[in-house]
């Protein structure tokens, strides 16, 4: 689909459009029908099995990125390479979808969740009790999530920095915005704001031992959520958070011993799930939000060169965001999707708004009413502890990981009710339930050593639930008609 077919009016995708390899209008045709092929999901099984279709499969098989798709006969909504066509390991699922909010501890926004394991209190840098005081996600203070934070916040006793941690030193993680009380960073989000979270977790699952795969903030984050690494990287780069800056745009790195290597470009050539997909003829799609620069994406794509710079990124690579609630609506969801907020969806501290929890039950809720519900999982997951105050000591199990716990809720018609997961998970587990379901190759040493959430938060024996809407005070036109939000997501 060109960018404009799609309503994707936005300046910085134009600019990306532009500089795809069409090589005119007969290619940027080809380009067109290859992309509703990939991502649509007709209607009518039996309206593929016309000559005009066959004819657009015998031009989508020229195309070198993707591979045609039809309708499974007698399942709407599911497209022909179904995860069991691929090798699938879960069951009935071919569609994953990946929901990432932001900078949330467990303990912060599940406080209290009954059966789950949270502190109503922590301990601070002069060895005192604090009990966890109510800090609403709309408040302006930002807490600092850097690596240094990390290392300050877990006060490690062990030989490697960042190790055996005390857990206690939270209190130093400096905090940005407004006139922030003392303690701040031992905080919980009211549970009045955290009803929708609360309410999918009773109804779906909830993970009570997720660890971030990585020590750091959200740029190195969004990397282990496409390619279970980051090339090494740690913090976020000087510049431009992907290719396309200058030379000066550059990024520093984590030694094996954790201590601070050379810097390099945030521009990386590593192997990501969307180059797995593309070459399985699997259609996937990333949907994000614009930075406030007009000429960037705040996406993990953009420092994934082979996309950033391939015929991917004008057409796979959405903003903004709320586009997912649209497209969906009109039967079009990708194998596998990822899905980032703009700032005042994002939960993030400082971004002024308490809309999050609408914005995820809405894209839930989009998901849940279409043909595509029995057919898929959701995760959602915030993608770093924000420096928001945590009670459980993360495992050591590498240079760069595990960090801090946060949650993640997996929301499927297959998922079990009401119920709370205690295996370890991390960004990588995300990675190698999808690896699993569409038979792809394992990426670097996160998903190769992560739990696969299939197996404690399935029931693939019973028959696929029944969906029910959340209620939400916000509903889907209330995203896709609200003005643009310039701000970048996260500048940490």
């Amino acid at each position: 689909m060109w960018p404009c077919e799609a309503g994707l009016t936005n300046p910085s995708f134009i600019e990306a459009a532009a500089r795809a390899p069409t090589g005119g209008g007969e290619a940027r045709e080809r380009l067109r029908t290859t992309n509703r092929m990939r991502l649509a999901a007709p209607r009518a099984a039996g309206a593929l099995r016309t000559a005009g279709v066959i004819a657009s499969v015998t031009l989508l098989a020229a195309c070198a990125s993707t591979t045609a798709y039809q309708a499974t006969p007698g399942s709407p909504g599911v497209l022909d390479a179904t995860a069991r066509a691929r090798g699938s390991t879960a069951g009935p699922i071919s569609h994953v979808v990946v929901i990432v909010q932001e900078n949330r501890s467990f303990d912060d926004l599940f406080q209290g969740y009954p059966g789950a394991n949270t502190a109503s209190s922590g301990v601070n840098s002069q060895g005192q009790t604090v009990q966890l005081q109510p800090v609403p996600l709309e408040a302006p203070y930002s807490v600092d999530h850097g690596s240094r934070a990390y290392f300050t916040a877990c006060d490690g006793a062990g030989s490697v920095p960042g190790t055996d941690c005390r857990m206690d030193g939270f209190d130093k993680e400096a905090v940005a915005g407004g006139k922030p009380p003392a303690g701040v960073q031992y905080a919980y989000v009211p549970h009045a704001e955290t009803k929708l979270y609360f309410e999918m977790a009773r109804r779906y699952v909830l993970a009570d031992d997720t660890f971030t795969s990585h020590i750091d903030a959200s740029f190195v984050s969004h990397q282990y959520l496409i390619a279970g690494q980051a090339g090494g990287a740690v913090d976020i780069p000087s510049g431009t958070w992907g290719c396309g800056g200058g030379r000066g745009d550059t990024v520093a790195t984590l030694a094996r011993d954790r201590t601070y290597g050379p810097t390099i470009a945030p521009c990386f050539g590593y192997e990501t799930v969307a180059g797995e997909l593309d070459r399985k003829g699997l259609p996937w799609r990333y949907y994000a939000a614009a930075a406030g620069d007009p000429g960037s994406f705040w996406s993990g794509y953009a420092a994934a060169r082979r996309i950033y710079s391939g015929p991917d990124w004008p057409v796979d690579v959405v903003t903004p965001s709320s586009q997912f609630l649209t497209d969906v609506g009109n039967g079009t969801l990708g194998a596998v999707t990822w899905i980032t907020p703009t700032c005042a969806n994002s939960d993030h501290g400082g971004c002024l708004s308490k809309t999050g929890p609408q914005w995820v039950a809405s894209v839930v809720n989009a998901i849940g009413e279409s043909p595509f519900w029995n057919s898929t999982a959701i995760f959602v997951m915030w993608d770093e502890w924000g420096g928001w105050y945590d009670h459980v000591a993360p495992p050591y199990v590498d240079y760069d990981g595990l960090g801090f716990r946060v949650p993640l809720l997996v929301i499927s018609p297959y998922a079990k009710q009401n119920y709370v997961s205690h295996v370890q998970y991390e960004h990588g587990s995300i990675l190698r339930f999808i690896e699993d379901t569409f038979g792809l190759a394992r990426l670097s040493a996160s998903d190769r050593r992560a739990n696969s959430p299939a197996a404690d938060c399935f029931d693939f024996s019973k028959g696929p639930r029944a969906f029910r809407p959340f209620a939400t005070q916000m509903t889907a036109r209330d995203f896709t008609a609200a003005p643009p939000d310039p701000r970048p997501v996260d500048d940490q």
